[in-house]
């Protein structure tokens, strides 16, 4: 007997649903809160959903780039590994022009889940490129704010009394569910001025960039953009001492993979 008829409803058969609402949703298709499990930020390893270990590595820029001051290459990655609770958390980027590692670093923290997609970081950082190298405890938060906003907040404090601080926002907008636009903003700050890797006190420089990828699959995303830095203060002062711009922007194409 009909499961509708049984009740008196007259109820549409199953089968009728699937037009009536629109058709079934592409098996790939990306839910709004990625409760699909499908890792499409590093801030996903922040939910809370299980108790068992799980990793991931994400390399959010791999690129080359096209400037003022030249061409070159950049990447930016991140990973982690752990619980619920806590995790290994490990970050690097840095560039590479004019034939030489112009900048460099590397950080890891202990993670700690304090609210569903939020978590407290405690770690180090390592400084390398250019110029001596230079030695971080660092300390700050990272999570998703209202309306999806990817937000990276990190203090640093080093010898000599050396202190600085970052802040970074991100925001995917999708276009379709492969076509995607990322907006990225970073600032960074710092107590002291530090000639020798060419760095002034204050706001040191800011950096905007837009990142339009296609996702071939969700792990591997070819991407094209442009990045506008400017440099303030004694940065800037530094920068033309050095013959570069103050203002530059750089064309940028890449590929995005995570695993």
């Amino acid at each position: 007997m009909d499961h509708g008829a049984a009740h008196g409803t007259g109820a549409v058969p199953a089968m009728a649903m699937g037009p009536m609402q629109g058709g079934r949703a592409p098996a790939d298709a990306r839910s709004g809160d990625y409760s699909d499990g499908i890792a499409a930020s590093p801030a996903h390893g922040l939910h809370l959903h299980g108790s068992a270990l799980a990793g991931m590595l994400l390399v959010d820029q791999l690129e080359a780039f096209h400037g003022r001051d030249g061409n070159g290459q950049t990447w930016e990655a991140e990973g982690w590994y752990g619980s619920d609770a806590d995790k290994l958390w490990l970050r690097s980027e840095g560039e590479r022009s004019r034939g030489r590692l112009e900048d460099g670093e590397i950080e890891a923290f202990w993670n700690h889940s304090v609210a569903t997609f939020w978590g407290t970081q405690l770690g180090v950082r390592h400084d390398f490129g250019t110029g001596p190298r230079r030695e971080w405890a660092a300390f700050g938060v990272q999570g998703l704010a209202p309306y999806w906003f990817e937000i990276q907040a990190t203090a640093y404090v080093g010898p000599s009394g050396r202190t600085a601080a970052r802040l970074r926002a991100d925001y995917e907008l999708l276009f379709t569910q492969r076509l995607i636009l990322q907006p990225e903003l970073e600032v960074n700050l710092y107590g002291k001025s530090d000639p020798a890797r060419g760095i002034g006190s204050g706001i040191s420089d800011a950096k905007l960039g837009l990142r339009l990828r296609y996702e071939i699959r969700r792990e591997f995303a070819p991407y094209i953009g442009v990045v506008w830095t400017r440099r303030f203060g004694a940065t800037a002062d530094f920068a033309r001492d050095g013959h570069q711009a103050v203002f530059d922007q750089q064309w940028v194409a890449g590929l995005r993979i995570w695993f």
